[in-house]
């Protein structure tokens, strides 16, 4: 009763305890985001190109920000998952089509996850037979035996431990001088290695299956219009755990892996190059950082898809239901788990090609995405006073307009060299 009381009489202490109560889309949704497919992207852009491409997570983060205060602030307006809004406004045909390659996209990237399970607990010499069907019924357990608020409470604290590449970064001894001039001396290389890396890059930071989580996590948790600006800072802090983890990713291989010429193709040989480079200690946080982010993100993604293919088609979805209120939402989240474990276990399957080409696969459909949200959100018949304001259609905007273009890019290159060889 005396904390009842205290609370209404102290305004800052009732801000701080319903920001609280909030707190859990936003930084889920950004920290879920440095998964495997991204820890193997950053990886790979500070081992081949240094810290050249740090440049661009300054632009994604702005973009970043935008698209998840859009999905935030449409899932309290409408109280309607992406999904559902979507199939309302563009017709089921039109949904159906962006679902499918949604859900090809989304298989790639939960393979991807257990893909980083597995090299990332190589590192302690456990077998990819023994962690990835171990990790994959942890994660079904979690998900399907457990409730919304357990889920989000041990997400949370994932979230946390992703700050372990901070340590590996630190360790590295990176020249910071150089680290600073690549970050507002902005490198650009018309050549399709480094147009595929910027891509992936773009498209791993904001994954168009973020959208569709983050407005269904506001609506799980009943957020209210009241409470937007707490939102609005949930959002906030998320996107800066993206791009701060991105960021000491990219330095920790560029001061190291780069410096020393040393080719990667995945997350976990950067774990074991770093060993003898930056020590054992940052070798081991490297694969930890990774093993926790690969395992966050391979329950948050096959449950965001999950959740939008639901709610596109109109199917009970939500983590708070049981099996036999929504079959077909649990069946599917069952079934994308099953189908990345097996490719993952398929001897000498093309992990890489995979991880790469996912990340670039959700560059080239993200526009798609960006275009209905920015429609939705711009119809006030749906939103009444709370459509987009000039700032947020220039960026949302400039970023479709980016992709569309790195896309056709990254589609006529290999058409010019196969002319430029025949001439």
């Amino acid at each position: 009763m005396n904390f009842l009381k205290k609370l209404k009489e102290n305004v800052y202490l009732r801000n701080i305890v319903i920001f609280l109560s909030v707190l859990g889309p936003g930084i889920i949704t950004g920290s879920v985001d440095n998964d495997a497919g991204g820890i193997t992207t950053y990886s790979v852009a500070g081992a081949v190109y240094g810290y050249q491409l740090l440049w661009t997570l300054v632009p994604s983060f702005i973009a970043l920000l935008t698209v998840q205060e859009m999905n935030a602030r449409m899932g309290i307006v409408t109280g309607k998952g992406l999904a559902d809004l979507i199939r309302e406004n563009f017709g089921v045909k039109a949904t159906f089509y962006i679902f499918l390659c949604l859900l090809i996209a989304d298989i790639g990237n939960t393979a991807t996850e257990f893909a980083g399970i597995a090299g990332s607990l190589m590192i302690f010499n456990i077998n990819k037979y023994v962690s990835v069907p171990l990790s994959a019924v942890v994660v079904w357990l979690l998900v399907v035996k457990g409730n919304y608020k357990t889920a989000e409470r041990i997400f949370l604290v994932f979230s946390f431990f992703l700050l372990s590449y901070i340590i590996s970064a630190v360790l590295a001894k990176p020249n910071w001088q150089e680290v600073g001039a690549a970050l507002i001396n902005p490198t650009f290389h018309w050549n399709e290695g480094y147009l595929t890396m910027t891509m992936g890059i773009v498209g791993t930071t904001i994954a168009p299956w973020m959208q569709f989580y983050m407005q269904s996590a506001v609506i799980e948790k009943s957020i209210k219009i009241e409470d937007y600006k707490y939102v609005r800072l949930d959002v906030i802090l998320g996107g800066i755990a993206t791009v701060v983890i991105a960021f000491f990713i990219i330095v920790a291989c560029a001061s190291t892996l780069h410096i020393n010429q040393i080719t990667i193709n995945e997350a976990k040989d950067a774990a074991v190059s770093l060993r003898p480079l930056a020590g054992e200690l940052a070798s081991f946080v490297f694969a930890f950082g990774l093993f926790i982010a690969s395992i966050f993100s391979a329950a948050i993604l096959p449950l965001a898809t999950a959740f939008y293919v639901c709610e596109g088609f109109g199917f009970e979805a939500g983590l708070d239901k049981k099996f036999n209120e929504a079959p077909q939402f649990y069946t599917l989240f069952s079934s994308i788990l099953l189908i990345a474990v097996v490719i993952i276990l398929i001897p000498g399957a093309p992990l890489i090609a995979i991880t790469i080409w996912t990340q670039v696969l959700n560059g080239i459909l993200l526009p798609i995405v960006l275009v209905c949200m920015i429609s939705i959100v711009n119809n006030k018949r749906i939103m009444g006073e709370y459509i987009n304001n000039r700032l947020q259609n220039t960026v949302g905007l400039l970023t479709t307009v980016l992709l569309v273009v790195l896309s056709v890019i990254l589609l006529i290159l290999p058409l010019v060299k196969i002319i430029v060889q025949i001439i």
